[in-house]
């Protein structure tokens, strides 16, 4: 069967979520604009809880990821999905990297990166499918676009096999022992669901991620089978409802001005999204992984 048949989400689909428009993300995100899970400050045990905000804990996150890909100081690093830029500034202005390039499906996304100046940064309106580079990369990063890559309805073996075309082209981008720090959303391993659980996932599906297919943990290591081993791995569900809450927190402080930035359908359905995501972490039907892959050879 050919690769299109386990295309994911189209760009279409991808506009409708991320394009809404950047100053409503701007009022609820950090000041980095990353929209993906946070990576919070754990208290010592026996000591009291460590102060922590969302702006330091969005770039603890990227130094995890970045220092896990063994990007750091090296010449040139892919981010796929590279939303507002975060990753690419913190490469090129932290990390010492001298070419960071990003792939987007968003316009919105790729024009305020773009505005941004980041020195050393290259902004791509283009599938990962699509990217042919003309010299490999030193490293890989990749959080949370990996939901994206296999549409809703395929059966598992038409999801694994979206996933191994990812880590086959990521493999061929990499050098002998290269990286790829990849995070994204997972099935949870709670499968008990009341129907409101149900109604309140599929909302979130249909209307917040149309075209958009959560993977299970094991589909994600399937799809990576003798091609990158994994170096370690780490669930955080705990992490990512807390950043919801925070994000809901700073949205509802924001709601007229959001609002007016977008409507208030719009709203109503981010409230109702952000609200039930905070439960689902807690209750284990969702859960966030962070995984470092090794090329294998």
């Amino acid at each position: 069967m050919s690769t299109t048949a386990y295309q994911g989400a189209t760009a279409e689909a991808i506009r409708h979520h991320y394009d809404v428009s950047n100053d409503f993300y701007a009022l609820w995100l950090d000041r980095s604009l990353t929209y993906t899970c946070a990576l919070w400050a754990e208290p010592v045990l026996g000591t009291e809880a460590v102060p922590d905000d969302l702006e330091t804990a969005q770039a603890r996150k990227l130094d995890y990821l970045i220092e896990g890909a063994r990007a750091v100081g090296t010449r040139r690093v892919l981010d796929v999905g590279c939303g507002w830029g975060s990753v690419l500034s913190r490469l090129t202005q932290v990390h010492g990297v001298q070419q960071a390039v990003g792939l987007t499906l968003s316009d919105s996304q790729a024009a305020l990166a773009e505005s941004a100046g980041i020195p050393g940064a290259e902004i791509r309106v283009e599938n990962w499918r699509d990217h042919h580079p003309a010299e490999p990369y030193d490293a890989i990063i990749s959080i949370g676009a990996f939901e994206h890559f296999a549409r809703t309805g395929l059966s598992r073996a038409e999801r694994v096999a979206a996933y191994r075309e990812f880590f086959g082209r990521c493999f061929e981008w990499l050098p002998p022992r290269g990286r790829l720090a990849l995070q994204t959303n997972v099935k949870g391993n709670n499968t008990v669901m009341d129907k409101a659980t149900v109604r309140e996932l599929m909302f979130i599906i249909e209307t917040i991620f149309p075209e958009s297919e959560i993977p299970a943990l094991s589909e994600v290591v399937e799809g990576s089978e003798k091609l990158f081993d994994v170096v370690s791995l780490r669930n955080d569900p705990d992490h990512y409802s807390r950043t919801c809450a925070e994000w809901l927190h700073r949205l509802r402080n924001n709601r007229e001005a959001a609002v007016r930035f977008s409507s208030e359908e719009n709203v109503a359905n981010y409230e109702n999204y952000l609200e039930a995501s905070v439960r689902h972490f807690q209750n284990r039907h969702l859960g966030l992984s962070r995984i470092i892959f090794q090329k294998g050879r």
